[in-house]
């Protein structure tokens, strides 16, 4: 390898305007690549290209190109400068490849190469579309992107043959007077790595040779307010475990195995199939758990022996503190890393697809927490954040509330809904706190809150956000629900965006688990005194898509378990929660219980703790998960029980008012006229001879009772029996059977 005249004083470099240059040297300039890296000259220079370098400390510079070495002459404060001959080719003259050769006091030589010497990674129709709010695949172009590429020279220290590895790193903060990138590939000294800024979009960018996955980073910022500040990307893939506060770069080597499953939910609707949710904290299902990988090994094959469709994940995005249940999100893309790596989480949706159990995972657009690594006051602005003091923090939470009306903070937040459907092939998103979205003065007295430009008191920016986040989610993902947790009586949130709704899928039934529950709390010798609000929910039932929930917020805090919330002997307890879930599981809509439930634990959740598997032991607990189970089966093989949740014709009374005996009965049709008839007794007596309206003669059969000894009852059976022709509460038929106490029937005709 040639060896270049070492440069000297009297050889001319391209010229750099002095304060550009301190600025670089202090690594707070906007534009470090305009002044480091390589530069071709003009005119007589034309064949040349000068080429600086930040190395502070340095002894000796020397760039290396094939052609040869140049040393380099210390220009300013760490600045290094030379000149060498430029490439050339067909096209005219280009910048050489080239390696640097950095020797330091201490005797440590490095060959490395420069970051300053490669093009924008992320392309002008990205910046562009972001800054309309229309980058529907916003993670691919910012965050953190371990690259790969076959350079001259070979990889990032020269070693000939290696392919070139690198990551690129980008981010949004338009109002920093300066960005570094540190970590410690660099000794978290940002001067090495200054990124620049990407015209007026806010953006920016550098490509880092040498950085690969693993490596943890931050955003070096000098922000608004000229103050340098750490911060974890916005759009981290992973993060450390909590209490650490760095990102990771992230390269995924997870090989789908779900194509079958994938394809079945881009030609299926699941809103009119079968939806049973069994809702998990991943961290306290099962004490002992490290992983994501052992979650699958023992979660999957106990969803899939209970029967359930989905399995719904509490928050398992980046969250720093767990006792917030993950519901105070800071790594908006990454999942939480307590239980593993994202390619370990990827193993467990894999499993789960496996298994033919879909995917819900909580997402928590509706605020996020106010520590100083995270989101808040990214680049010394409120940024992400809504600036105005009404209407940008959430004063129940402590947390900060997102600038729907910002285009570039919308997009962040629709097309972090659209990652985790395609990244992670998540099925459904549970979008946590809605009614918080929606309204100016939710949680906030007279003067605390300030109108809409109408002078009403709907988030109008909000509810446009919600309704291009489920428009487009279901535009690029066919097949996935939107599920909205919504506790008001705010219009069309099921309702498509054509029409003027909010576009879900599906809402939670809040009214429902609320009635339900405080009727079942009461004795049943007083719950005559209280029918109607058992039969309530049908009135309102078709106003939209309903789930109904029987979730983690109604066992936790004091609540108590669903096992506790039933009056009674520990006999009435059981019956009554068998009863509570089938009477779930027939009503109209999809249903949705928590972890323990369905074991009937005697204690309330505890997130530190774990489901109360030793109940298992006592045949009491193990009835009513066989009981759970074989409701699931029914429910997946009876079209009529989910075929038309969310049509009238799907239901229709046959006994709605015999407060007297506690008794409810109605028939359940699917879309190809099925029939499941349903008697639930809420009545701690059972009742011989009760007469029946039915909706057909012939003969019927006994599917299902929650009265049967293998589930902890008294074994009350109806067996096969003739509808009679007796008419009753204006059918024609009718029959008469037994009713157990605390229990519920499922008949169905036989054909």
């Amino acid at each position: 390898m040639a060896t270049h005249t070492n440069i000297n004083d009297d050889i001319i470099a391209a010229p750099v305007n002095q304060g550009d240059l301190d600025a670089v040297s202090n690594a707070s300039f906007y534009n470090p690549h305009g002044v480091l890296g390589g530069h071709l000259g003009s005119g007589d220079h034309a064949g040349e290209a000068t080429i600086r370098v930040l190395r502070p400390l340095a002894r000796t510079v020397t760039i290396i190109t094939q052609d040869g070495e140049t040393e380099a002459r210390h220009e300013y404060n760490g600045v290094f400068v030379a000149v060498v001959p430029a490439a050339k080719n067909e096209h005219g003259f280009s910048i050489p490849d080239y390696r640097v050769r950095t020797s330091y006091e201490s005797g440590a030589t490095v060959v490395e190469d420069d970051p300053y010497r490669y093009l924008p990674t992320i392309g002008e129709m990205d910046t562009y579309l972001f800054g309309e709010g229309r980058h529907e695949r916003l993670w691919e172009a910012l965050g953190a992107h371990v690259l790969r590429f076959d350079d001259p020279m070979g990889g990032a220290d020269g070693t000939p043959g290696e392919q070139l590895v690198g990551t690129a790193f980008s981010v949004w903060a338009p109002n920093a007077h300066a960005v570094r990138v540190v970590g410690d590939f660099n000794a978290w000294d940002g001067r090495r790595h200054a990124m620049r800024e990407l015209g007026s979009s806010g953006v920016w960018e550098i490509f880092i040779p040498g950085v690969g996955a693993g490596e943890v980073y931050k955003y070096e910022i000098l922000n608004a307010n000229y103050e340098w500040t750490m911060k974890a990307d916005p759009m981290e893939r992973s993060h450390e475990i909590p209490p650490a506060t760095g990102s990771i770069v992230v390269e995924s080597g997870h090989e789908w195995g779900d194509e079958a499953w994938m394809e079945r939910r881009r030609t299926t609707d699941a809103h009119n199939g079968p939806v049973s949710i069994y809702e998990v904290n991943a961290s306290s299902w099962r004490s002992g758990i490290a992983n994501y990988r052992e979650l699958a090994d023992e979660l999957v094959p106990y969803v899939e022996k209970m029967g359930y469709t989905h399995v719904e994940f509490m928050p398992l995005a980046e969250h720093p503190f767990s006792g917030s249940w993950g519901y105070q999100v800071t790594g908006y893309y990454a999942v939480d890393s307590r239980l593993g790596s994202p390619d370990d989480f990827k193993y467990l949706v894999d499993r789960l697809h496996e298994a033919g159990i879909g995917v819900i995972m909580d997402w928590v657009p509706a605020h996020f927490p106010k520590d100083a690594f995270a989101l808040g006051r990214f680049d010394g602005t409120p940024l992400y954040e809504d600036p105005d003091p009404l209407r940008g923090e959430h004063p129940d939470w402590g947390t900060y509330i997102f600038n729907f009306g910002r285009r570039e903070v919308r997009n962040f937040l629709v097309a972090n809904a659209c990652f985790w459907l395609d990244e992670y092939h998540v099925d459904g998103l549970r979008v946590d706190a809605v009614s918080s979205m929606l309204y100016l003065d939710y949680s906030r007295e007279a003067g605390q809150w300030r109108p809409n430009i109408y002078g009403g008191r709907e988030n109008l920016e909000a509810i446009d956000f919600l309704k291009e986040a489920n428009a487009t989610a279901y535009k690029n993902n066919p097949g996935i629900m939107m599920i909205a947790e919504e506790s008001t009586a705010y219009p069309g949130i099921t309702a498509p965006t054509s029409t003027g709704g909010l576009g879900f899928g599906l809402k939670w039934n809040m009214g429902w688990m609320h009635d339900t529950l405080q009727y079942l709390h009461e004795e049943p010798i007083n719950r005559k005194w209280h029918h109607g609000e058992i039969t309530f929910s049908m009135v309102y039932a078709y106003s939209e898509q309903y789930v109904l929930p029987i979730s983690h917020d109604e066992v936790v805090y004091g609540k108590g378990s669903v096992f506790g919330k039933m009056p009674g002997d520990n006999w009435q307890k059981y019956a009554g929660v068998r009863a509570l879930f089938a009477y779930q599981w027939a009503h109209p809509g999809k249903n949705l219980s928590f972890m323990g439930n369905e074991v009937a634990q005697w204690a309330e959740w505890d997130h530190d703790g774990s489901i109360d598997w030793e109940s298992l032991q006592w045949e009491d607990h193990a009835g009513v998960q066989r009981c759970v189970a074989d409701l699931n089966a029914l429910y997946k093989a009876s079209p009529a029980l989910w075929s038309q949740d969310f049509e009238p014709a799907g239901f229709q009374w046959l006994t709605s008012d015999d407060a007297d005996h506690n008794v409810l009965s109605f028939v359940r049709i699917g879309k190809d006229g099925e029939q499941m008839v349903v008697v639930v007794n809420f009545s701690g007596q059972a009742w011989q001879n009760y007469q029946i309206a039915l909706p057909q003669g012939g003969r019927w059969r006994e599917a299902l009772t929650t009265d049967d000894a293998k589930y902890g009852g008294s074994d009350l059976h109806n067996g096969e029996f003739e509808a009679s022709d007796e008419p009753y509460h204006s059918r024609e038929w009718s029959a008469r059977i037994t009713v157990p106490a605390l229990g519920a029937v499922f008949l169905e005709p036989i054909d």
